[in-house]
């Protein structure tokens, strides 16, 4: 069974964790109003998908 000789320093570890960091979503420009919004959603500014307008955003 294969098990640690020495304890695993706090350094060692943190080395090891160092990219476990969360990323930032990708914006992308919405086609109808050039909102940033996320890519694949609704735009919550003017309510399109696409080229479908999929909600009705009271203004």
């Amino acid at each position: 069974m294969a098990v640690p000789k020495k304890k695993t320093s706090h350094a060692r570890k943190g080395k090891r964790r160092a990219n476990w960091h969360l990323t930032r979503p990708n914006l992308d420009k919405c086609p109808h109003c050039g909102e940033p919004r996320r890519p694949h959603r609704v735009c919550r500014a003017c309510g399109y998908y696409g080229e479908r307008e999929v909600l009705v955003v009271e203004s």
